[in-house]
């Protein structure tokens, strides 16, 4: 019996390249010796992105649609399209056409070798600009120095996982999902392939830099909580260096006394600890968030419909 093997693709506001992703995967999956279903995850895009995704469906027996009731972000799409997919093996990839679908077939032969994840790994990102470049290499880095484990550098959600690594990521609970980091939390036999990732092939990013910074904090507080430690070592030192401080003060003003009233330096004080104080209840604040978050137990997205694939047995 075939293997039967699903392409997971979250989809937002992607109406200028979704034909041409198609077509192009298409033409991939021609070449594979297996089964394919193709399984789009509607993030609450708006203007024509569905119409093209249902016409897409009727044309191709093999592409379903899942619409969520909003707009719940791309960890969450991924999510929803890992609930839904079945098969053998999952593939996920971005339909921008910045991860080259013609990998597919070498991530699909690592994974008869044995490996449960194959994932690509950028060798070079064409189309970024020189600062997006130098920021995401300096994430990375820092991420895993903070990190207890180990997180691939420059790797996406470009990747293969196996049945048993979706059902492992399936099991982990948290509403607050950094996908990188759970894909290597999960463990099992991993294998990294080399390739250079290329402009988007048309349209728009919706990742701008204020979210690329709030996706940062994201990943860095899923996986480590030095920055807590990092917190409670700069109130030790601040508090060191103030004592300190006084000390020298008190013994100068007990020898030589004090004509000048010290006003500058007191500010300079003031202000330094102020910000240090609002430093250390930001970095709690971030997990504090976190944590009410996860407690609230919410359902981590709501389907709008689902359309199964037209050459499966059951529809809805």
């Amino acid at each position: 019996m075939a293997q039967l093997l699903t392409v997971v693709v979250p989809v937002y506001n992607e109406t200028a390249v979704l034909e041409h992703f198609h077509r192009r995967l298409s033409a991939v999956l021609a070449g594979c010796d297996a089964d394919f279903r193709i399984l789009y995850v509607d993030d609450g895009s708006e203007g024509e992105c569905l119409a093209i995704l249902e016409s897409l469906r009727q044309q191709d027996e093999r592409v379903g649609v899942i619409e969520l009731s909003r707009n719940f972000g791309k960890e969450v799409a991924l999510s929803a399209g890992l609930d839904h997919a079945g098969g053998d093996a999952i593939i996920l990839v971005d339909s921008d056409l910045q991860d080259p679908p013609e990998l597919i077939p070498e991530f699909i032969a690592a994974w008869r070798e044995g490996y449960d994840m194959v994932y690509g790994q950028r060798r070079e990102r064409r189309g970024d600009s020189a600062l997006k470049r130098i920021t995401a290499h300096g994430f990375y880095r820092v991420l895993n120095r903070l990190s207890d484990m180990e997180i691939p550098r420059d790797v996406g959600d470009f990747r293969l996982l196996s049945r048993r690594a979706v059902d492992a990521l399936r099991s982990l609970p948290e509403r607050h999902r950094y996908m990188k980091g759970l894909y290597a939390w999960v463990g099992f036999p991993q294998k990294a392939i080399l390739y250079d990732r290329e402009a988007r092939a048309a349209g728009k990013t919706s990742w701008n830099y204020w979210r690329l910074w709030n996706f940062a904090l994201e990943g860095i507080t899923s996986f480590s909580a030095a920055p807590l430690k990092m917190a409670t070592y700069l109130g030790l030192v601040t508090s060191t260096l103030s004592l300190l401080y006084g000390l020298f003060l008190l013994v100068r003003t007990l020898l030589f006394g004090n004509p000048v009233p010290g006003y500058p330096s007191l500010i300079i004080i003031v202000l330094f600890l102020g910000g240090v104080q609002l430093i250390c209840l930001g970095i709690i604040g971030e997990y504090l968030a976190r944590t009410y978050n996860e407690s609230k137990q919410r359902t981590l997205y709501f389907t709008k419909a689902y359309h199964r694939p037209r050459g499966d047995r059951e529809e809805t």
